[in-house]
């Protein structure tokens, strides 16, 4: 019956229609940002989850060089402040002693009752020992001097020694504090490879880590006896030769062996092994030999990935590295062309 019917709702206008809108689309939001809501990101494919999981081994990578770079850095700030406190002490030292000879010098002059040297030899009946002891006064006048000036010399050292620790001090102060955030950056971008990689079935999940038929070149060039390659020089053939020792080794970000390594790690130990010594990171290592181009790579050469140079790894021939890859994938033996090549360089 007309009665009974519900009125007819009017449509908002106005300031009302616009409020109502804002306040709808707040409430979408607030549904979107909650667990389990209907609006949800669309479950990912295998393929979108290895592709965002290789995205984010790479970005840990990339925050791994960084890492490595400000803990090369400090530690040679610890090394500066180290080295100047130890100067400091030592200069100290002979701070001390020269204050005790000034103190010597200076309790002398009291023992004589304090009276100016010139009217106590005045008073000198014995003409000889007159001259004598004004030649004496007059050295132990410039004698005085002379410690008093090195006395404050060293003051002076001792207190830019103490301003130059206080800025290198603050120079390890924020090393430190990149470190941490460069950490942070890491462990949380492998946190979330890892979350998303455990999403895949176990089929897929072994497919991943046998990506690109790895593990089956790993296992083929176990068996050729650590070849075939032809070294350019006994060094090259030496940084190869630990490489292959590294084999099946994990990776592990800021590692440089002997049980696990990163990638800039294993290309540094490999050449420290052969007696040349390489920076920590893989953009001050691009820099570290001589530039060649793909075409003309040989054995040992580094190779370098990425616009960035955050990936490095050692050549051995036949389009063919050895490298340390990401987390969960231990040194292994890869073709170069598997990412994008960013340059080479060689070392010796």
């Amino acid at each position: 019956m007309a009665a009974h019917r519900k009125p007819r709702q009017r449509p908002y206008t106005g300031t009302a229609a616009r409020t109502a809108a804002t306040l709808a689309v707040a409430g979408a939001a607030t549904a979107a940002a909650l667990p389990g809501s209907a609006h949800a990101d669309p479950q990912l494919t295998p393929a979108q989850v290895r592709a965002e999981a290789d995205r984010l081994y790479h970005d840990a990578e990339v925050a791994t060089e960084r890492y490595n770079g400000a803990k090369e850095k400090a530690a040679a700030a610890s090394d500066s402040v180290d080295t100047l406190r130890d100067e400091a002490a030592r200069r100290t030292e002979r701070l001390n002693v020269s204050r005790n000879a000034l103190g010597s010098l200076a309790a002398a002059q009291y023992r004589t009752g304090g009276i100016d040297p010139a009217v106590q030899l005045a008073l000198s009946s014995d003409p000889d020992q007159y001259l004598e002891r004004a030649s004496y006064a007059d050295r132990i006048g410039d004698r005085q001097a002379a410690e008093v000036d090195t006395v404050e010399r060293q003051v002076a050292g001792i207190a830019q020694l103490r301003s130059q620790a206080k800025g290198k001090l603050a120079a390890l102060a924020a090393r430190q504090a990149e470190l941490k955030k460069h950490k942070a950056t890491i462990t949380a971008k492998l946190a979330d490879a890892r979350r998303l990689l455990a999403t895949l079935s176990p089929a897929e999940r072994a497919a991943y880590d046998a990506q690109d038929s790895e593990r089956l070149a790993d296992r083929a060039d176990r068996n050729t006896a650590r070849g075939p390659f032809q070294a350019p020089n006994a060094r090259a053939a030496g940084a190869i030769a630990f490489a292959y020792g590294a084999l099946g080794k994990p990776y592990v970000w800021g590692a440089t062996g002997p049980s696990s390594f990163d990638c800039s790690g294993l290309t540094q130990a490999a050449w420290r092994s052969a007696g040349v010594s390489l920076p920590r990171t893989t953009y001050t290592q691009i820099n570290a030999g001589q530039r060649v181009s793909r075409s003309e790579l040989a054995p040992g050469d580094l190779v370098f990935f990425y616009s960035g140079i955050s990936h490095v790894g050692l050549y051995i021939g036949n389009g063919r590295m050895i490298h340390a890859p990401r987390p969960g994938a231990p040194v292994r033996i890869a073709p170069i062309d598997q990412m994008p090549f960013a340059g080479a360089t060689r070392v010796a």
